[in-house]
């Protein structure tokens, strides 16, 4: 499996943070690929959400399920159709200076881009599957430190300087 996982600090007790990273269908506003949620339950697990994206001359949607909760601390889901693939967003109260709430926030997303369908894929004609693959993993990870930025000023309620920790490593999990 490949994963990507990206963390930061907000400046809001977790409580705070876990209730608004739960609010899935808003991530259709902080990704460029994205381009709309549906959901069919209340982020509890069971729930399900249809992501429809579109990249270059692609459109596809992907179907995920909330798995397991953990306010506020945690949130897992799995793609549940054409796809091996799950992560999760973890939130854990941290000390910072000058701060009276701070949460560390991170984002993990594991996935096997061998273990692509591709009957669910409408590919262009003369385009490989693995071309397509190749050059959807680079995007995964800019797209999580996107989401996570904007998600940032969200919460925060303002822009500032974002310090993102990224790590990406191929089968590692």
């Amino acid at each position: 499996m490949d994963s990507v996982e990206v963390s930061t600090v907000v400046y809001l007790p977790p409580e705070e943070t876990y209730g608004f990273l739960l609010d899935f269908p808003g991530y259709a506003n902080y990704s460029e690929y994205l381009t709309g949620v549906e959901n069919r339950g209340d982020g509890s697990p069971g729930t399900i959400y249809d992501l429809h994206f579109a990249w270059w001359k692609l459109t596809y949607t992907a179907r995920s399920r909330v798995t397991e909760v953990d306010p506020p601390n945690r949130i897992d889901w799995r793609i549940v159709k054409d796809i091996d693939a799950r992560g999760r967003w973890t939130v854990e109260r941290v000390d910072r200076a000058g701060r009276e709430h701070a949460s560390e926030v991170r984002l993990r997303i594991e996935f096997d881009a061998d273990s692509v369908d591709p009957s669910g894929l409408d590919l262009p004609r003369l385009v490989s599957l693995s071309w397509v693959v190749e050059k959807v993993k680079p995007l995964i990870e800019r797209e999580a430190e996107r989401v996570v930025e904007r998600i940032v000023a969200d919460i925060e309620g303002e822009s500032r300087p974002v310090d993102l920790t990224v790590h990406a490593t191929p089968d590692d999990v």
